[in-house]
């Protein structure tokens, strides 16, 4: 909890700056204005380039370019707060404290105001993935329960679903071994969160160190297979999904599986 509140109070002050400077900039003037346009032309961009910086239109030397890069680094990190937060309250804040001003807020009630921030904002994230998980699971059921009727659908005592594309003649695999296999993930809209085959080669993994799901369904196969599953969120990656990354939590996923090989011992691969 201590870190989401120096996280929170380093993104308040992070967007405060960001939109403060935007915001004490002075606007052109008509006269400005002709000056301005000529100076955002390609040639006057590469001829300030030389002051430092690239030559990018509007943005004319390294002090500009750096202070907007930082801007747009700032902007995309607190996108998660923009709507959580007054802007007229930052831009006060920014104006004070850089015109050396009395605030009106002491160091003191900044602390309780983002430690009581904080907690909100945990609350409100740990409210959404709850309901996001809810509804998930719902889908997942719903999913599953009509996809056990299709034609060559299987199911395990575990509620894993699979269906064989190629039945290959090799060994199967023991939850201890290590596999080397071509994969593609997919959620249930269909979106590839992961392909294993653009790289060309297959990818090697321990079973005992993949979700309950893979390895269930990895060593129902053959060697030479290829099998595609319907994993459960309970048996993948369960009410944590992937923090930050595609896989919600709850999420029914798809794979599409070819077992390679079946790796006994080092440099004796098998199967």
């Amino acid at each position: 909890m201590s870190t989401f509140l120096r996280t929170t109070r380093t993104a308040l002050v992070t967007t405060a700056l960001a939109i403060g400077l935007a915001a004490c900039d002075k606007p052109a003037t008509e006269g400005d204005a002709t000056t301005a346009k000529a100076d955002a032309t390609p040639d006057a961009a590469a001829a300030k380039a030389g002051e430092g910086g690239l030559a990018i239109p509007g943005l004319e030397g390294e002090k500009a370019q750096a202070g907007y890069m930082i801007g747009l680094q700032m902007a995309k990190s607190l996108e998660p707060v923009k709507g959580e937060i007054d802007q007229d309250a930052l831009f006060d804040a920014i104006r004070t404290t850089l015109a050396g001003d009395e605030p009106l807020m002491t160091d003191e009630q900044a602390q309780e105001v983002a430690q009581a921030f904080g907690q909100r904002m945990q609350e409100k994230m740990e409210a959404d993935q709850a309901a996001k998980a809810k509804a998930n699971a719902e889908e997942g059921k719903a999913f599953l329960e009509a996809n056990a009727s299709k034609e060559g659908v299987k199911a395990t005592q575990s509620g894993l679903q699979y269906q064989v594309i190629t039945e290959g003649k090799g060994e199967k695999p023991k939850a201890e071994d290590t596999v080397r296999v071509h994969y593609t993930g997919k959620l249930l809209d269909g979106t590839v969160f992961d392909d294993s085959t653009q790289a060309g080669e297959p990818v090697e993994f321990p079973l005992n160190r993949v979700v309950p799901g893979w390895s269930e369904g990895l060593q129902l196969m053959t060697v030479g297979s290829k099998y595609r599953f319907w994993i459960p969120g309970e048996l993948g990656y369960g009410e944590m999904g992937t923090p930050g990354g595609p896989i919600g939590p709850n999420a029914t996923l798809v794979f599409e599986v070819e077992l390679v090989e079946i790796v006994k011992d080092a440099g004796t691969p098998a199967g």
